[in-house]
Parts: C-alpha cells; sequence; structure tokens
C-alpha cells in the first residue's frame, strides 16, 4: 500500500470496515442509521459491528442475502463474565443472526497470570460458534501495555482457535496503536496460522488506515489483507473514508470509536 493513492486506501478500507456502534445510548433509531450507512454508493462495509441486543433488528433490516455481515461483542467490555454466560450470549446472538462475535478475553486474569482461563473462554465460545460463523478475541493490548504480554496473549489466542485477533474494546484510554498491531502481526506470522487482525478504536483517517495497511504488508505480504484477514473495527472512519471518495477534504471526522 505505500504508492497507493488515497482513493486506493479508502476503497481497500471501505472493503475491510466493521462499521461499529458500541455507544452506551444506542437505540434501535442508531441501528437503523448504521445499516443505512454502511451500505454506500461506494460499496458496502465488510460488516457492522453492534450490541446483541440489536442483533435480531438489524439482520431484519440487512436482511438474509446482504453482503454486509453483522458483527456482535460478547463478554463486553469488561471480560470478567462466567464462560457459561458468555457462551449462551454467544449462542443466543447467533440465533438472532450474528455472523461473528468479538469475545472479550479475561484479560485481567491474564494479567495475574493465569493463562487458562484464556484459553478455556476462548476454546469454549470457539465451540459454540459454528462453521461459518467468524470468531474474533479482543486481547484489550491498552490495558495488557507490556509487549511479551500482548505476544503471548496472541498467541493464546492463535492456539485456541480463533480467527482474528483485535486490539481494543474502544472503551479504554489506549486502543489501537501501531506498536500493538506489529507484535500482532508478527504473532500470526510466527504461528504459521491463517489468522486475521483487528485493529480497533481510535483509526479515524484514511491516513491511519494507511499506516495499518502498510504494516500488515510489510510482515505479510502486499495482498495479504482482505476481509477474511484484516478488519478495521472503527465509527468515525467511514466519513472519512467516503470524503476521500468523493474528492473532499481529508482527515475531519473525529469520534470517540
Amino acid at each position: 500500500m505505500n504508492e497507493a493513492t488515497p482513493r486506493l486506501v479508502a476503497a481497500k478500507a471501505l472493503s475491510l470496515l466493521d462499521l461499529t456502534d458500541l455507544s452506551d445510548d444506542c437505540d434501535a433509531a442508531a441501528i437503523e442509521t448504521l445499516c443505512r450507512q454502511a451500505n454506500t454508493p461506494f460499496g458496502p462495509t465488510a460488516a457492522i459491528c453492534i450490541w446483541p441486543r440489536f442483533v435480531a433488528l438489524a439482520r431484519e433490516l440487512l436482511g438474509a442475502g446482504s453482503a454486509i455481515r453483522i458483527a456482535t461483542v460478547v463478554n463486553f467490555p469488561s471480560g470478567d463474565l462466567p464462560v457459561d454466560a458468555v457462551i449462551a450470549e454467544t449462542r443466543q446472538a447467533i440465533a438472532d443472526g450474528a455472523d461473528e462475535i468479538d469475545l472479550v478475553i479475561p484479560y485481567k486474569a491474564l494479567i495475574a497470570g493465569n493463562e487458562d482461563a484464556v484459553r478455556q473462554m476462548i476454546r469454549a465460545v470457539r465451540e459454540a460458534c459454528p462453521p461459518p460463523v467468524t470468531l474474533k478475541t479482543i486481547l484489550e493490548t491498552g490495558e495488557l501495555k507490556d509487549r511479551d504480554l500482548i505476544r503471548n496473549a496472541s498467541h493464546l489466542a492463535i492456539s485456541s482457535g480463533t480467527d482474528f485477533i483485535k486490539t481494543s474494546t474502544g472503551k479504554v484510554a489506549v486502543n489501537a496503536t501501531l506498536e500493538a498491531a506489529d507484535i500482532m502481526l508478527n504473532a500470526i506470522r510466527e504461528s504459521g496460522r491463517n489468522v486475521g487482525f483487528k485493529p480497533a478504536g481510535g483509526v479515524r483517517t484514511v491516513g491511519e488506515a494507511a499506516l495499518y495497511l502498510n504494516l500488515a504488508a510489510t510482515i505479510h505480504g502486499p495482498d495479504w489483507a482482505m476481509p477474511s484477514t484484516f478488519r478495521f473495527g472503527a465509527s468515525g472512519l467511514l466519513g472519512d473514508i467516503v470524503a476521500v471518495l468523493e474528492g473532499r477534504e481529508s482527515g475531519t471526522q473525529s469520534a470517540a470509536y
């Protein structure tokens, strides 16, 4: 992506975007708006990412044959729920029409040295996600902080059967960073497994998206990033993507996620 024009980067980012509304005041009207925004004049986003309680509504709005996938979050945002509760949450979301499950690992337990808690959670939710449901695991790298801990969390998630590793919930002080992305993308390469990567929270402009795409291309090759291997989790990025594709000025959008 190093020599790609802003328009090419914007088009690529659009195809990789999980358009997100995980705001605390999200309501049915906001989901209707999100579903409408996800169908842009330049093509659809890869997915929308929403609270579990809105999955059935989104499925109704998008329709069964929609190219836009529905992602939802479980054990979110704390990572502290019991395994049984997370499994129940996951199964209900899939029954309601979710295509993708974004699971927060018990990262506080991992910080305390309990790797088994992470393995057990991911394996249990993996079992509750039959194909073709995609499982993404949220490491909450801004709370893990330590490079070795982020790398260890990445390898734990990969070896436990996840389809993607994702940086963040977007609900803590530090979310996606290029440093965390570098560690996670290299962990995927080290594993030799076909696992995707999702930076989430804080990617707001096409220029910022290009930095992550360039990093992925450097580590995995120029053709690696596609919807099955790379997603952006963001709410504000779409506005900047559309601005660039329409030939307007970039870098004016801001959002919490």
